[in-house]
């Protein structure tokens, strides 16, 4: 059986250190070459609906005290094979996300020597992060969680003096509005930012580590959320306000804090990159390593992915399975292509929680042990409506990769029934 380690202050850090980071330090270019100066509206606008979004979450993450998070909530309100796909969805979304973070760590590590833009050592990098992460990971929660606690800060420190210097370094001109900007583009940005605010969905799944979950998490959850989106406009802001070729950049923090802080700026900031993308990589590595564990649990997947440690407590064979499909991933995708694709599978798990509230406050009418969401089936309408518009602003070859995936998994699935029948 799990530990319950992760007590509340320790959650709200595993939740800010499992989103910031995500594409914070790849992402201010990336929307400011989508949509300009209004990148800052479609920020606010993402934060918005996430913040909707999370309120669902809230209430119905209350409900469950197991390991296995919106698996475990899809799998109580729809049954077995919309579980699966949940969950399925969940766990690729945490292959790619690591594949985009630990592509964009690499990038960083460039700043301080161009080595690490040769192919072999990009490789030689990742397989030598996930590695280390892995042993991290294995050796019990409460060491993962102490890390993830020291990298956490660790990310903090060096934003804060970026946005706090860099507001004396403005230039206005950079604020003038020189492109005209369309509905297509305003909404890839805005799906684009999905990316930067995902991560918390993911921390749930380890409800069953968590002290007093029913009461810390959506206290976590909504505490961590306003940290995240004041630091994420503040940082665009700066970089906007700073960087007059930020359309260009890929290392936009570091090349910002050039400017105003010179060289010495630039590795102040890419040290913090390297701390921040680290720290998630690490709560990535944390809660993914334990979706395997959840599927095996209620028998979806091989038995031997519920083995957990005598000694460290942890998920041995679910902790190697995903280090190992997270190299291959990470070796063969890039940073922007990655980003996108998470996005938009973390959108259709947003989606099926929304739903999976309305179903759960119709289905137990008579259970009150839990955080109960004023208006939570306006909330939930709302999630769902927001849901499908970022989802429609997707191209059909990212759509077509996320539909091939469900396929495998449907596959995997039902192979894996048929293996139990026979």
């Amino acid at each position: 059986m799990l530990q319950r380690s992760i007590n509340k202050n320790a959650l709200i850090l595993l939740f800010i250190n499992g989103v910031i980071g995500a594409g914070i330090f790849g992402l201010p270019s990336k929307a400011f070459n989508l949509s300009g100066v209004h990148s800052l509206w479609a920020l606010l606008l993402c934060a918005l609906a996430v913040i909707i979004i999370i309120l669902c979450f809230a209430e119905v993450s209350s409900r469950f005290e197991k390991t296995g998070g919106p698996y475990l909530y899809a799998l109580a309100a729809f049954g077995p094979l919309p579980a699966f796909i949940t969950g399925w969805l969940l766990l690729l979304s945490r292959f790619i996300t690591y594949a985009a973070l630990i592509n964009l760590l690499v990038t960083y590590l460039s700043v301080f020597s161009s080595w690490f833009l040769l192919p072999s050592i990009r490789v030689m990098s990742i397989i030598s992060i996930t590695f280390i992460l892995m042993l991290v990971n294995y050796v019990g929660v409460k060491n993962s969680t102490r890390v993830n606690n020291f990298f956490t800060i660790a990310k903090l420190l060096p934003l804060f003096l970026f946005i706090c210097v860099g507001f004396f370094f403005f230039i206005p001109q950079n604020f003038e509005i020189k492109t005209t900007l369309t509905f297509s583009s305003f909404s890839s940005t805005v799906l684009l930012w999905v990316f930067a605010f995902g991560g918390f969905e993911s921390v749930l799944v380890n409800s069953g580590e968590v002290k007093n979950p029913g009461k810390n998490l959506p206290f976590a959850l909504l505490i961590a959320t306003a940290v995240i989106a004041t630091v994420y406009f503040l940082i665009q802001l700066v970089s906007i306000g700073t960087l007059t070729s930020l359309g260009n950049s890929e290392t936009p923090l570091a090349d910002a804090a050039g400017l105003f802080f010179g060289k010495t700026g630039s590795i102040i900031i890419s040290l913090g990159a390297l701390f921040s993308i680290t720290g998630t990589l690490n709560a990535i590595m944390l809660v993914g390593s334990r979706l395997p564990y959840a599927f095996s649990e209620e028998n979806q997947f091989p038995k031997i992915f519920s083995f957990i440690h005598p000694k460290y407590k942890t998920p041995t064979w679910s902790l190697l399975f995903f280090a190992a499909i997270t190299i291959i991933v990470s070796i063969t995708n890039s940073f922007l292509y990655a980003a996108t694709i998470s996005a938009i599978i973390r959108l259709m798990v947003y989606g099926i929680v929304c739903i999976a509230l309305i179903q759960l406050r119709y289905r137990d009418k008579k259970v009150t042990m839990f955080f109960k969401l004023p208006f939570g089936k306006l909330f939930a309408f709302l999630g769902i409506v927001i849901t499908g518009w970022l989802l429609s602003s997707a191209k059909n070859s990212e759509l077509r990769d996320v539909a091939i995936a469900v396929a495998a998994g449907l596959l995997v699935y039902f192979l894996v029934k048929l293996f139990r029948k026979k």
